[in-house]
Formats: structure tokens, C-alpha cells, sequence
């Protein structure tokens, strides 16, 4: 027990038959890790591998810093550890506690169980044998009630690993370890590809249930999502077939469709009574192409609603899990249920079903991604999902396949969202009017990104600047520049034709921020003074060789006047002149 990984029933039929039907080469189960840094010792530091176990709840997208603790008593954590008086609680303002245990004698879920119980943050479970990595699986055996409350991650490392764990540890050192999953899903760009293989079998026990409850309550975050365009989801289903020597035998009729090419276990596992396997391919096959209708009338998230409902209106106890009890559904819910039949096709027919054919294709383990063979599993940006089929666990998971910086709102749930904005901003820029912050809470943690506001991005490093930026910019505060209103008319260094940057207007020079002087008035006014200046000046010259000219055209006239007149009559001077001159009779 807790060697290996326990599969679910219908996960071992299918590995049976795997070797049968698909090339050994491709099929392959992919173990998915994350890392575990060793901060102190110094003689331990470096980065070490660790495998995601199948329980509890990882930390997608973030980290969890802690100290290793090796117990004193019951160190495989096979019992409660109440009986051995010990606790792991860490003391206030304490580092949380990673209980490293001993694998064997029990389950791995009941490690991680009574390791949560005594007070530990995380479990780090050490492998007692040289050999790859593997993933901890939850059993299938009753009374593990337990499985669905584990909340703690878990991981399995090397026992090359844990013996020097063990080892600086008993030499008294404090070891510190960084657990982290940031790099566990990739996150290419801003929307993320997720499937999820599930059954319609609701008689399975545990895993049933867990299934269910998913839907249920992660139904509203997928159907936002979707809608929004941030995600792409695809249900899928895992069937297997029926070795050919077998199709006629009477367990083969009662599994399988299509002639023993699609199969199901029986969900009583019992022949002689209630549902048969057939039943759940069939309203597999039907959900799936419930899905393809959807999508090609561009409501995929119209798969949730369906499956929801089906399970709470057509359920196996109440003997109303059949075609026209999901006919009924179909309809309430306004689709095609035409397009829907024509996609089924006919069940009793000798040939391959498409749908159900592209579903044991895609099965198979492409790129980084392995082998799907358990139910149920959840692939995210086509890497496997580890740990508990819960709301917020797997939201974390969707939610560390986005760009970072780049995840929708309902990323920041309160449930998931870490609210070191809350105080002191986060250290991140501030705008001085408090309305508008370049910190970010993120389910990772918190970023420090100059933020847009009413489409007017902002541009800087987040931490102590962040200014307006591009067309519109003015709108926020003026895109941080100088104003002035004056006699109703406003004057500002802000424009629009500039994407950042203040500039004082013609007429007016300084920083543009904090002021901006005018120098039109002052201009204006010398200017004009000095016009009134030379006016004046040209005035008083031209009055002057005005009266200058008039002078001398008036003497001019004068003397020419004097002239003509000295023609006719003898002026005062010339009479005077011919008084004294004496008479000379020859001249009378």
C-alpha cells in the first residue's frame, strides 16, 4: 500500500488493454513535478525535483516558504500524531512546518491526512527505494472519507533527497525550503486551453460525487470564462474496447457499443441488475455531442448547464438515467436536439463512431502531456493537473495558465487572491488624489503595473512613477501637467498629439508640470510701448517737416509774390532810392 498509484477501475480496464491497442512506444504515463529549494544549509542549497501528488491542494502559480521538520515518532504518519503528543503548529510569527514522513505501511492520502491534522503547512513524503519520481495516488478502498478534506500539498522526493534532509536535520541544522509551482503549468499567453475527462456514471462511489460537486460549483467561473473569451474548454471521456475474441460474450453486449468498439465498466459491478456499461457510453457519447453542438452554435458553455442538469433530473436511483430523460433536457434547454441524434448516430451499428473514435485518440499522450488514464483528470495548457478536483484549487491552476499580469478579474476572488495592495499599497506607485494605484493583487502575489483608467494607459516603472500616456491622456488629471484658468479661458501643457511628456504652451515657458509663466503680456505690453514710441516719434517728425515745408513754401511764395508785384509798382525801397538821384533834363 502506497507504493504505487491506484487507479480507478475504469483507469485498469484501460491500461489492460493499452499494450493491445496503442503502440508500447507512445503510451506513457507523464509524472508532474514541481520544485523544492533548499535555502539553508548552505551545504544543501540548490533546486530539487519533486512530484505533485493526486490529493490536497497545490499551490499553482505561487510558492510556500516553510521549515523542514523530521518527527520524532510515528515518522511514516500512519497514525494520528495526537497519540504521540506531538504537534506541529508553528508559533506566532513562526515559519509554517513541511513534515518530511517515510513512505510505506499506509496510504499516501493518510500521510498527508494526520500530517494535516497535527498542524503541518505541506507534507514532503521520501521514497524508500532509488527509482524515477512517481505520483501519489488517492486508493479506492472505503472508510478514506478523508481524501476530500485533505487542503495541504503534498509531494514525493527522491530518497536521495530525503536521506540528506534527514541527515543535516539530525546534525541540528535548521533546514529552510521553498516549495514552488510557478513553473508546474505553463503560461504562454492570455487565454488558456483546458480539458477535463470525466463519466457520466453517477454510481462510482467517491470519485462520482467529487466529480459532480465540481460541476456544480465550478460551473459559473467556467461558463464566465468561457464567455469572455479568456479560456477554451473541451470535455472529453475515456472509453475502451473490447478484445474481438470477446464481442459476443454476454459482459462485452452489456459494457459496450458499436460492436465492442466502446466500452464502459458496469457501474453496480453487477451484470444482473440496474445499468448496464452500454448506458454510459451512450450518455457519454450524448454530452459529447451536446458539446460539439454548442460549440458550433458558439455557446460551448452550454456543456455545463447540460451535465448539471442532467445529473440532478435523470439520476441512476431514480431509474431515470436514459435517452428520453436527456431528450427532455436537451429540449428545456433550447438545443438542437436533431443535430444532436444525427451526431450520436446509431450505437447498434458495426462500424466506428467518429466522435467516440477522436475520443480514444486523444487519449493519448501528445507532447509534454502523457497518457490519460485516470478518471478524472483535468489538463491545463496540456500539462496533467494534480491534486484535489475542488473550485478554488483548480482555479488556481486555470488561473497560473495565464500570462502573468494578464489573468481576468475572476482571478481575484477573495478565496484566492493574496490583498497585499491593502497596506502600504504594496509598495507600489500611488496617484496623490488615491484614486488610482499601480498595485495588483494576484493569486501569485502582488505587482507593481502602471494601470489604464477609462482606456488611458499609464506609462512608468509602478513602483515610484506612473504618468498618463498616448491619445486621452489629458482626461486623467490633466495628464499630470500644468493648468490654468484665467478670465474663463483655460490654458494647459498637456496635448494629445504628444504621447507623454508636458509642454508649456506658445507664449509661455517653463517645466509644464509645476508651472508655466506667460510671456505673451509682458511681450505685448513692451512691444506696444515701444510702438507708441516710434508712433508718437513719426508723429512729432512728420509735424515737424510738415511745418518745416510749410515755412518754406510760404517764404518761397513771398518772394515770388514780391517779384511779379515789383513789376508794376515801385516798392518803398526803390522810392526812396529815386528821391535822392538828381534830374537830368535829356531824360524828360
Amino acid at each position: 500500500m502506497g507504493r504505487r498509484p491506484a487507479a480507478w477501475c475504469c483507469a485498469l480496464l484501460l491500461v489492460l488493454t493499452l499494450t493491445a491497442r496503442w503502440p508500447a512506444a507512445t503510451a506513457r504515463f507523464v509524472v508532474e513535478k514541481n520544485s523544492l529549494r533548499v535555502t539553508s544549509p548552505a551545504a544543501l542549497r540548490g533546486v530539487y525535483e519533486c512530484a505533485i501528488g493526486n490529493f490536497g491542494m497545490p499551490q499553482y502559480g505561487g510558492t510556500m516558504h516553510g521549515v523542514v521538520v523530521y518527527p520524532k515518532a510515528n515518522r511514516k504518519a500512519c497514525k494520528p500524531f495526537e497519540d504521540f503528543d506531538l504537534s506541529f503548529k508553528p508559533k506566532p510569527g513562526g515559519l509554517p512546518v513541511f513534515l518530511l514522513v517515510d513512505r510505506g505501511d499506509c496510504y499516501f492520502t493518510t500521510k498527508g491526512w494526520n500530517a494535516q491534522n497535527s498542524g503541518a503547512a505541506a507534507v514532503l513524503v521520501a521514497d524508500d527505494r532509488v527509482e524515477p519520481l512517481i505520483t501519489m495516488d488517492t486508493p479506492e478502498s472505503s472508510g478514506t472519507e478523508h481524501i476530500e478534506n485533505i487542503t495541504i500539498p503534498s509531494a514525493l522526493i527522491s530518497k536521495r533527497s530525503g536521506d540528506d534532509l534527514r541527515k543535516a536535520l539530525e546534525n541540528g541544522d535548521m533546514v529552510n525550503v521553498l516549495l514552488d509551482w510557478r513553473e508546474s503549468l505553463p503560461h504562454p499567453d492570455e487565454r488558456v486551453e483546458y480539458e477535463f475527462w470525466t463519466n457520466s456514471n453517477d454510481e462510482c462511489g467517491a470519485k462520482c460525487d467529487m466529480q459532480m460537486n465540481f460541476v456544480r460549483s465550478f460551473r459559473a467561473i467556467a461558463q464566465v470564462l468561457e464567455k469572455r473569451g479568456y479560456t477554451q474548454f473541451t470535455p472529453h471521456y475515456i472509453t475502451w474496447y473490447c478484445p474481438e475474441a470477446f464481442v459476443l460474450s454476454k459482459q462485452c453486449k452489456s459494457q459496450c457499443i458499436n460492436h465492442g468498439r466502446y466500452c464502459a465498466p458496469d457501474p453496480e459491478q453487477d451484470f444482473s441488475t440496474g445499468y448496464d456499461g452500454k448506458d454510459v457510453v451512450l450518455q457519454n457519447l450524448i454530452q459529447i455531442c451536446v458539446f460539439k453542438v454548442a460549440n458550433e452554435s458558439r455557446k460551448p458553455w452550454m456543456w455545463w448547464d447540460y451535465v448539471h442538469d442532467f445529473a440532478v433530473r435523470c439520476p441512476m436511483k431514480e431509474k431515470k438515467y436514459n435517452r428520453e430523460c436527456a431528450n427532455g433536457v436537451i429540449k428545456s434547454l433550447g438545443l438542437e436536439l436533431e443535430k444532436i441524434n444525427k451526431c450520436v448516430g446509431d450505437p447498434d451499428a458495426d462500424k466506428e463512431n467518429p466522435v467516440l473514435k477522436a475520443e480514444q485518440d486523444a487519449q493519448i499522450g501528445r507532447g509534454s502531456r502523457g497518457d490519460v488514464t485516470i478518471l478524472p483528470t483535468l489538463v491545463v495548457n496540456n500539462r496533467q493537473y494534480r491534486g484535489k478536483l475542488e473550485k478554488s484549487s483548480v482555479l488556481k491552476a486555470v488561473c497560473s495558465g495565464f500570462e502573468e499580469t494578464t489573468e481576468p478579474d475572476v482571478c481575484l476572488r477573495e478565496d484566492i487572491e493574496t490583498n497585499e495592495c491593502l497596506e502600504n499599497n504594496g509598495g507600489c506607485w500611488l496617484h496623490k488624489a488615491g484614486n488610482v494605484t499601480a498595485c495588483k493583487d494576484t493569486f501569485r502575489g502582488r505587482v507593481c503595473e502602471c494601470p489604464i483608467v477609462n482606456g488611458v494607459k499609464f506609462a512608468g516603472d509602478g513602483y515610484t512613477n506612473c504618468e498618463a500616456s498616448g491619445v486621452g491622456r489629458c482626461q486623467i488629471n490633466n495628464g499630470g501637467c500644468w493648468k490654468e484658468t484665467k478670465n474663463g479661458k483655460t490654458v494647459s501643457a498637456c496635448s494629445n498629439e504628444e504621447s507623454q511628456g508636458c509642454k508649456c504652451p506658445p507664449g509661455f515657458r517653463g517645466d509644464g508640470v509645476t508651472s508655466c509663466k506667460g510671456k505673451v503680456s509682458t511681450a505685448s505690453s513692451v512691444g506696444w510701448g515701444f510702438l507708441w514710441v516710434i508712433f508718437f516719434g513719426l508723429a512729432l517728425a512728420g509735424a515737424g517737416a510738415y511745418a518745416v515745408y510749410k515755412y518754406r513754401l510760404r517764404s518761397y511764395m513771398d518772394s515770388e509774390i514780391r517779384a511779379i508785384m515789383a513789376q508794376y509798382m515801385p516798392l518803398e525801397s526803390q522810392e526812396t532810392t529815386n528821391q535822392q538821384r538828381p534830374v537830368d533834363h535829356a531824360d524828360i
